[in-house]
This record gives structure tokens, sequence and C-alpha cells, in this order.
């Protein structure tokens, strides 16, 4: 049995090396290149190319190891679908293969069996011999059965259909089998229905309403399966008063403690759920970059980390890794599958970890969804704290509006250096509010500068953060606050020496500023000193480009000085130029 296994470096916003460690699996075994030393406590991203056209259903068996994929193959009906089970490493180590087609899996509560749904029979395979052990007839199902195990037994859907474009809203109905015997519940909906336990949530069965045609504003439920029959609980559906707003359902996942529900809402996002009464969570998670749409959710199983798939296109993420907890900042690690190595997009129910939180298994497909591939991503197994020292500067040392103002600090990172530069963030608080400013890149040595064009007078307060990766904690925020003064402006004035009194003169000149270009339609005040006195004359038009001309008939003969203002304005200071004409007869 041989399969090809590679093994690639994280890649946060698809910028990283796609290769840090190779393996190639082939008839001698498995062979390993050692990582960079800098990069071990970065993420890895293992990929074993499936042997599948088709895909139903994944299960993780932590305690030995094994990942199992269901191969569902109905394209006939007498086609007979399989289980693949790979190793931890990414290595296929056997194939289940069934009587028929395999549309659903799920592992006891101690990992001894493996369900697995056929169309009349449920499968049960010991998971350490990887033998069949027995086979509980089934209520038929043409249209894929969905299995989770609770409570001490096995639930799965039902449905038939003639066709299988009709399985998308014909009823499917909720069964389960204990002590070998299926029984029904009565419980059904119109449409598909996924299936979701949890170890946080032993005696809870969660059941979410796929949309169809037929059901526009489909329903969440959970079922107490603690009793000889499943009680529903609280139940809930999301559009509002004018129908909007449906759940278009592609993945449940229950939090380690199982206070959470996970929604992988295809036009929504990821919904975080109070699993009680399926209320929305205080704290929700940020939106998935623009262009990716939900496909998968799962909870590591250790509670730290939560892993959210999308189908997105080109460098835009399809998989993020980050904190369970939303009131969390640390920045995600994100994956981008885009080529024919990896796949173009996050399956729907495609992501599993291990019950230590060590490894998410994470399926992907190529556009036309007739490809696979396994995905098997380490997270770092440590965090290091970081630290701004060192305090913040500003340059220049008098900030002018519309002029750049730059903000210098250091971040210090414990652990090992990162391998990719890392990024502080900041926003600007002045007398109009809070505003969000381009982050920095961090230079090797720590140091960086934060860039910004103040848009006021007065006091600017920036403060700055690091968000932390999955490599480092987030660091303390730090502010400085800086003050703002009015941009300069400046005059200049070109006159002659000297002038006639009966022919007159003429005076040209410039108005420039710094900062925010100067408006339109500016008029300068002129005043003409002389041996009468001083006096105001007509104001002169500042042209586009700064420009003006004055034009006088001076009065007497002798000294004669022209004072040429500008009064300044919001963002600009005043500013005044003089020139002295000696006038004859």
């Amino acid at each position: 049995m041989s399969t090809s296994v590679r093994s690639v470096r994280s890649r946060r916003r698809v910028t990283s090396a796609l290769v840090a460690l190779s393996l190639t699996l082939g008839t001698t075994g498995l062979v390993a290149a050692a990582a960079p030393a800098a990069y071990a406590a970065e993420a890895s991203d293992v990929v074993a190319k499936l042997p599948i056209s088709s895909y139903s259903a994944l299960a993780v068996d932590s305690a030995r190891e094994r990942v199992y994929i269901a191969d569902k193959r109905s394209f006939y009906y007498n086609d007979k679908g399989s289980i693949l089970v790979y190793n931890f490493q990414g290595q296929q180590v056997a194939t289940l293969t069934g009587t028929g087609p395999v549309t659903g899996l799920a592992l006891s509560a101690d990992g001894a069996t493996l369900y697995a749904g056929e169309r009349d029979a449920i499968n049960a395979y010991d998971t350490g011999t990887l033998q069949l052990t027995g086979r509980t007839p089934a209520y038929g199902d043409n249209c894929g059965r969905e299995l989770a195990f609770s409570g001490g037994k096995e639930w799965h859907t039902r449905a038939n259909a003639q066709y299988d474009s009709e399985c998308a809203y014909a009823v499917h109905a909720l069964d389960y089998v204990s002590g070998g015997v299926q029984s029904v519940t009565n419980w059904n909906v119109t449409g598909r229905m996924l299936l979701e336990a949890g170890p946080g949530a032993a005696n809870r069965l969660f059941m979410g309403q796929v949309r169809n045609e037929k059901a526009t504003d489909p329903a969440l439920t959970s079922f107490d399966t603690s009793g000889d029959t499943p009680v529903r609980g609280d139940a809930r559906r999301f559009a509002d008063a004018t129908g909007k707003g449906g759940l278009d359902l592609k993945d449940l996942a229950v939090s380690a403690d199982g206070k959470h529900l996970a929604v992988a809402d295809a036009a929504h996002g990821t919904r975080l759920l109070n699993s009680g009464d399926l209320s929305d969570a205080a704290t929700p998670y940020q939106p998935l970059p623009d262009g990716a749409v939900a496909s998968a959710v799962a909870f590591s199983g250790d509670g730290k980390y939560v892993a959210r798939g999308a189908s997105a296109g080109g460098s835009t993420p399809d998989l993020l890794i980050q904190p369970a907890d939303p009131a969390n900042g640390t920045t995600a690690l994100e994956f981008a599958y885009e080529g024919e190595l990896d796949g173009n997009r996050i399956v729907p129910r495609g992501m599993e970890w291990s019950a230590d939180g060590s490894r998410l298994f994470a399926l992907t497909t190529n556009a036309a969804g007739g490809a696979y591939w396994l995905h098997i991503i380490q997270p770092p197994a440590a965090q290091y704290d970081s630290r701004f020292t060192g305090g913040l500067t500003s340059t220049p040392a008098q900030a002018v509006v519309g002029e750049p103002v730059g903000i210098r600090g250091r971040l210090e990172l414990d652990g090992p250096a990162p391998a990719e530069p890392v990024r502080v963030t900041a926003v600007r608080t002045d007398a109009d509010g809070t505003r969000k400013i381009a982050a920095a890149e961090v230079a090797a040595d720590g140091t960086f500068t934060v860039l910004d064009v103040p848009a006021r007078v007065g006091e600017s307060t920036y403060t700055l953060s690091f968000l932390g990766d999955l490599t480092h904690r987030p660091a303390e925020d730090v502010s400085l606050t800086v003050s703002v003064a009015k941009a300069p402006s400046a005059i200049t004035l070109t006159a002659p020496a000297e002038a006639s009194k009966s022919t007159g003169l003429e005076i040209t000149g410039k108005l420039t500023a710094q900062g925010r270009p100067l408006p339109s339609g500016i008029t300068l005040a002129v005043q003409r000193a002389d041996r009468l006195g001083t006096g105001a004359l007509t104001s002169v038009a500042v042209a586009a480009d700064g420009t003006f001309t004055l034009k006088d008939l001076p009065r007497v003969r002798g000294s004669v000085t022209y004072t040429v203002s500008y009064a300044g304005d919001d963002v600009h200071e005043a500013s005044s130029a003089e020139a002295t004409v000696w006038v004859r007869r």
C-alpha cells in the first residue's frame, strides 16, 4: 500500500514558504528531512492525496491514532463504498470495504467501536482489529446517513427518495441503535439533517436542518439522550420578520466544555451559540475573510483552539485556526488552499481534532469536487510571551496636521524567531474618535515604525497592540500622546527695487503650506505703509498653484513697504511677508 505524503509549513496570509519538511512514503517506508530549528514551534501541514472521488464522513480515533474517512461511492446502485484508515502521520494503513455506499461514521464514547452507515444497515467495527463485529439492520436510506454517538446509543438519520435530486427536500427521520436493536424516535424534518455530539456534552445530541426549497428558515435543536427515548430541548430559527437571514447550515461543533455550539453558516460565517438555549454567545467570532464562505468548524479536544473552514478563491484563506475563546484576540493561523497539491477548499463536515488538540485533520477538495486531500495540521505545542519595551517615541519633534508622523518602538518576542515578520496594529484617538491606522511590520531586531498622517489639531493618542500568533501570546498595549499643531505656511514676494509713481509697480508672490493642500479661493490681505501712514489695499486672489500678483500706483515718492498676509485656517498657520520699494517721480 503506497500513499504520497508531503509536509509544508503553515502559511499565514499565504506568504510563507511552501516547504519546510518533506515526507515521502514509498515501498521503503517513511523518509523525513529534519525541519530547521527556528521553525520548530511553527505549525506544520502534512498532506496526503486520497485515492477517492467521493466523500461522506470523517472520524478520529485518538487512542489508536487513526483517521477514518468514508468514501460514499454511490455512482451506481451496486457500488460498494469504503472506509479509508490513516495513521496520524498521514499514511494509509487499511481499507474497509462496505456492502454498499458508506454514508456516515461515528465512534463509541470509549473509541472501541466504529459505526458506519450503509443503505440498509449500521455496521460496527472493532477499532483495535478493524474487523466487522456486528451489522444491525436499519430502515432503508437512499440519501446518505448522518451518524453520531450520544447517551450510549448510536444515532442515525434515514430518508428515502426515488432520485438523488429529491434527497435535499425529502423527509429525514432520526433513529437510533441500542443493544443491537434499531428504534425510531418519530422526530423528522423536511430536508437533510446534521447530527453532532461531543465529549463536553455526553448526553446531548444536536440536530440541524439543512436549508432547502421547502425549508427556507431551518431549525437547530438539541435532544437529551440520557433516557430510553430522546427528549427535545430548546430550538431556534434564525430568519427575521421579513423571512431573511435563515440558516444555511454546513457543519456543527460542540466545544470541549460543552458550553458552546459553533455553527458553520454559509450565509453568515461562524455562529457561536450558547449550547443550553442556543442563544447567541456574548462575544462572537470575528467575520471570516471577505470572499470566504463557511463550510466546516471544529473545536480542539483540549479546549484551546477552534478551526474554521471555508470555501474561498485565490489567496483568500480557506482555514483559520485560532483560540476557542473569541475574547482572545490572538491572530489566527491562516491557510489558503489553491492548487493541485492542496485542493481548493475545506469540505463541508470535513474537520476533526485529536483529543489532545495536537492535530487537526482537515479534508480539502478541488473545484470540481472529484478529488480529496487529507491535511494533518499541528499547531505549535507551546506559546511564548511578548512585550513592548523602551516606550514609544515620535518623529518629527513637532507633529503637524497633514504631515506624516512616525511612532517608533520595539517589540520583544520570547521563544524561537518567527518564520515571518510579525506586525503591530495601531489606533489613533483624537477629538473625532478612534480610527484604525495601518499596521507596521516588525524588523528582525524588534524595532518598528507606525506611520500616520494626523487629521486635526490637538492631542492624538496612539495605542499600539501586538495580537500575538499561535506561537506568541499577545503583548500588553502601549500608548503615546502626540501634540499636533497647525501646518506652517509661507509667503514669498518678488518686488522691484525701484518703481515710478506715475507708471505704478507690480509685485508677484507665492503662498505655500505644509500638510493638506490649501483650499481654493484664498485671498491675501495687503497693506501699504509710506510717509503718509499705513492703509489697507484691495486683497489679492491666489491662483490654484499658489501664485498671485499685486499691482499698485504709489501715492508718494520715497520708501514704500507692502505687507501681504494669509490669515490661516483650521489646519494651516497664518503667515506674512514684506517687500520695500523706492518710488521715484
